[in-house]
């Protein structure tokens, strides 16, 4: 309306302000204000006269006023909504909801949730069905569905963490749409391309036809981080966004914990799209940055991960070439410098004093070395070196006169020995160039160089490991870099000189990469895109924590997939944002690569009615329009009252009502002072102090440790916990009558609240129909039995089970262990088998029976043969192979139950003599499970130990 965010339900209802004029006219007329007389009769008799009155005029801001109040009447009466939800339409047709899931939606998520709420809510009220497609769900089949399921569906959806292609969600789009003949589709863009944008467009055109179209636009610009470089003076990103327009903001640096390390500016003009910041920090601060983040965005492409790979690693340089002194820009160190500077902290040893330089580097713990024709080590130093390189340290060796005349075995190749003159040298009349580097080696990609030879050469001894250990070759195939892996180190060697005197290899670009490559290795295990040594294994690395939609960092979804070790793409469904591999040497997956750019989507070519997010909710204005109208009348009221002298009256009449009431309200003030008086007095009194407490805490703790225990849930339901608490202190005293253990009373806890790691097992009795505990009891238990305890769930309720296969599900009591077993990170489940250890822990049984004995019990999966038994495949598989989880329903506690005579609180059904006794078993079988584990199992192998031992 008029550019305003304002719409009216009954717009007819405005002609209403037409009257105005008329009430204008009726209103300013106003009776004449009454003339005070004295009561004397004989006065009043003499001084009365007939006198014909005229009104007197209303004044005009009174008119005003009494105008307003209609005006507010009649525009509440019109159904005024502030920030109305313009996208739908009111016809009958289905609605299809396109939603944009990628991490650029992430920032507006909640907005655009809200607008599609609203257009569902539109939707139902209208009786019409609702499709909802996310674009990252190209595999699922979308389908119409009610509003109210809508709904629901609509808020389990989240932000994914990687750009979605959304290409490919128009083939599902384009079935459903056949299904469905007409209907309506709203597009609710995050309004970001990033890569396919355009042939998006195209498609939906061609999709859609002639449907009615509405793109809902003019979110809050979504931006990100890219291109993280951690050079020698600085670490610098980039700062990328879609929109445009002059803005500012900053980014933060993290450290592994979250604890933060610094903070930088970036400012935007109005028409830039990338900006840069950096961090001045020193190089300690910048390499343990593991998280660069945009302040006060949520999404995971404002997040940029790094690893050991954006460390500037201080690298030593040791040179072995007296020339260096005489010509230091044609030295060996002035190239490697110059190749090295860029991404790592070079430290150049002291000329002349080679020995020294490197025992230095060694003290100082350096991860990497550089040795340019350093020749003869002494044999203290060489163990040295030996040693560093076993615990993970890199050796980068060149060759060079020095070399060649050593007999040095810190080489990866042996080397040729032959006429010392040459030093194994070979010259050539005419220069060899490179070869393509091996495509399962650390320099697999890098582009070879067309102007590189070589002249000279420090040869190899060829042997059957030669071409596994050559990572580069010239053109005849003679090695030129070799490497290996020592232990958890990497020995390599450039079999040409640091300097031109030998190539001019390192005057190329290539030189720079290729000890870029190297000095990626150092720290890891393994060198991405070989193993080190030019073996032919691709490694993977599994994901180890991975961030959702808004950049939180989390355990991985079970989609995710291990990845290449070398991966240098973007991230994806398959390979999320996050952290793989091993957790002290993680590989960082960023949502962006370093050559991505943001575009603004373009949807000019689709023939659409264009809408925008509202900025808040929509507001039903009648409430406050007629408060308003409500408050300019009585004000009228209390004008007309001292224009007419009325309430002058009522004061003076209500003079003696006053001193009443001026009396009681005194009398009031003197009560609540006393009471406040002896509140405070209470509130005086000292409380428990929190080393009370604390000592509390500590009794209770001790209280639980210093005995075995079992323990009860409790279900707040009187009548199941006394019947609990009597049967598991008959089980604890069967137990002391029938073993070793004497274990205490049982405790009743509340998962809530109460300490669950001194208890092996947890009696938990289901109550159909009970509320699910709160979250938080939840994730205590999931914690509980993750870290080897053991929950025992009774539903009590197989009597009541319904005949047929399945009936024991179908109960009340299964329905709210269902509801409650949701949230949990239950493993799969499997009726005890014969074998299992449950069966044999201390008696033999083939059932658990309780009060009833139709019921199954339930145990977690025995892990097959051919099985994977993987720790990630069972995450809350307990220790010692003790299942974390048992279920059951044939009431064992109301089987324990004995009233304080001695004699069973409830009876058994069916009732066999000796049904008790086998449910006293049971318990006691199940508590020796939770208390010694699987050792029972490993007894069936002894026949074949003794029988080794034996041989």
């Amino acid at each position: 309306m008029m550019g305003l965010p304002l719409s009216f339900a009954q717009p007819l209802l405005l002609l209403g302000l037409l009257s105005l004029p008329v009430l204008w006219w009726l209103l300013r007329v106003m009776p004449p204000r009454p003339r005070r007389v004295d009561f004397p009769p004989t006065r009043l008799l003499l001084e009365i006269a007939p006198k014909e009155e005229t009104p007197a005029r209303t004044p005009w801001w009174l008119t005003a006023l009494r105008l307003a109040a209609a005006a507010l009447v009649i525009l509440a009466a019109a159904g005024p909504v502030w920030n109305p939800q313009t996208a739908g339409s009111s016809g009958n047709a289905p609605l299809v909801l396109l939603i944009d899931d990628g991490w650029s939606a992430a920032p507006s998520w909640e907005l655009r949730l809200n607008a599609a709420d609203q257009l569902i809510a539109e939707a139902d009220s209208a009786r019409r069905a609702v499709a909802l497609l996310p674009l990252s769900a190209a595999t699922r089949e979308a389908s119409l569905q009610p509003g109210s399921t809508a709904r629901v569906a609509l808020r389990q959806l989240s932000p994914k963490p990687y750009a979605v292609e959304r290409a490919d969600a128009l083939p599902a789009l384009q079935r459903l749409l056949q299904s469905i003949g007409d209907a309506e589709l709203v597009w609710l863009t995050d309004g970001v391309d990033s890569g396919g944008g355009a042939d998006f467009v195209s498609g939906l055109a061609r999709v859609v036809q002639q449907r009615p179209l509405t793109i809902m636009e003019g979110a809050p610009p979504a931006h990100a981080l890219a291109a993280a470089d951690n050079n020698a003076a600085k670490m610098t990103v980039k700062v990328l966004r879609a929109g445009g327009g002059a803005e500012a903001g900053s980014v933060r640096a993290l450290d592994q914990k979250g604890a933060p390390i610094g903070e930088a500016r970036f400012a935007f003009t109005a028409q830039e799209r990338e900006t840069e910041t950096s961090f001045e920090l020193p190089v300690e601060l910048r390499n343990d940055i593991t998280r660069l983040e945009i302040a006060s965005e949520r999404s995971a492409g404002a997040v940029h991960l790094l690893d050991k790979r954006w460390r500037r690693r201080a690298i030593g340089v040791v040179s072995g070439s007296s020339a260096d002194i005489a010509q230091p820009l044609l030295a060996q160190t002035f190239y490697l410098t110059r190749a090295l500077g860029p991404f790592a902290d070079v430290r150049v040893g002291e000329r002349g004093a080679v020995q020294q330089a490197i025992g230095q580097f060694l003290d100082q713990k350096l991860p990497m070395l550089v040795l340019a024709d350093v020749g003869t080590l002494s044999p203290e130093l060489r163990d040295r070196l030996k040693t560093w390189l076993e615990g993970g340290g890199v050796l980068v060796r060149f060759a060079g006169p020095h070399l060649a005349k050593s007999d040095d075995d810190l080489v990866p190749v042996r080397l040729r020995r032959g006429g010392r003159s040459l030093g194994g040298s070979l010259t050539w009349e005419k220069p060899q160039s490179l070869a393509a580097f091996a495509a399962d080696g650390p320099f697999a990609g890098l582009a070879v160089p067309k102007d590189v030879t070589v002249s000279r050469q420090v040869l190899a001894e060829p042997d059957a490991s030669l071409p596994a250990k050559s990572w580069a070759s010239l053109a005849d195939g003679t090695p030129l870099v070799t490497g290996e892996r020592r232990g958890k180190g990497l020995l390599v060697l450039f079999h040409v000189s640091a300097d031109m005197r030998w190539s001019d290899l390192p005057m190329s670009g290539s030189f720079v990469e290729m000890l870029r490559r190297i000095v990626d290795l150092s720290g890891y295990t393994a060198a991405p895109g070989g193993s080190g040594n030019g073996e032919t294994t691709a490694e993977t690395v599994a994901p180890l924590r991975t961030l959702d939609g808004f950049g939180a960092l989390g355990p991985p979804p079970a989609t995710a997939k291990p990845m290449a070790a070398d991966f240098r793409g973007r991230a994806n469904a398959d390979h999320p944002p996050g952290f793989y591999g091993v957790a002290d040497g993680p590989v960082a997956l960023n949502a962006l690569t370093a050559t991505d750019q943001l575009t603004a989507l373009d949807t000019s070519p689709l023939s659409a009615r264009r809408t925008s997010y509202g900025t808040g909710e929509p507001n039903d204005l009648r409430g406050m329009l007629l408060s308003a109208a409500l408050g300019l009348f009585v004000l009228d009221a209390i004008i007309i009252a001292l224009l007419g002298g009325g309430l002058s009256m009522l004061l003076r009449r209500r003079s003696a009502t006053a001193a009443v009431l001026i009396t009681a309200l005194a009398a009031t003030l003197a009560l609540s002072s006393s009471v406040a008086l002896a509140q405070g007095k209470a509130r005086n009194t000292p409380p428990k102090s929190p080393v009370a407490k604390t000592a509390a805490t500590d009794d209770a703790a001790i209280k639980a440790v210093s005995q075995t225990r079992l323990a009860y849930v409790i279900t707040g339901n009187a009548d199941v916990d006394a019947i609990v608490k009597a049967g598991l202190n008959g089980l604890t005293l069967f137990l002391a009558q029938r073993t070793a253990l004497e274990a205490g009373d049982p405790v009743g806890i509340d998962p809530a609240k109460d300490e669950l790691a001194f208890y092996p097992l947890i009696y938990w009795p289901v109550v159909a129909g009970a509320p699910k505990p709160p979250q938080e009891a939840i994730n205590r238990i999931d914690a509980y039995m993750k870290q080897g305890g053991t929950v025992l769930f009774d539903t009590r309720d197989a009597i009541e089970a319904p005949p047929g296969a399945n009936g024991e599900a179908q109960t009340p009591g299964m329905a709210t262990l269902r509801t409650l077993l949701s949230s949990l990170d239950v493993p799969e489940l499997e009726p005890v088998p014969r074998e299992h250890v449950l069966t044999k822990t201390f008696y033999l049984l083939r059932d658990f029976p309780g009060r009833f004995e139709s019921g199954q019990t339930w145990v977690e999966t025995l892990p097959r043969g051919d099985d994977d038994d993987d720790g990630a495949a069972r995450p809350a598989r307990g220790g010692d192979g003790v299942s974390p989880i048992i279920i059951t329903s044939n009431d064992l506690a109301g089987a324990w139950a004995l009233r304080d005579d001695g004699l069973p609180m409830l009876p058994m059904t069916p009732g066999e003599p000796r049904q008790r006794e086998f449910a006293f078993r049971a318990g006691v079988n199940i508590v020796m499970y939770t208390l010694t584990g699987n050792y029972k199992a490993d007894q069936v192998h002894a026949p074949a130990l003794i029988e080794r031992l034996g041989q």
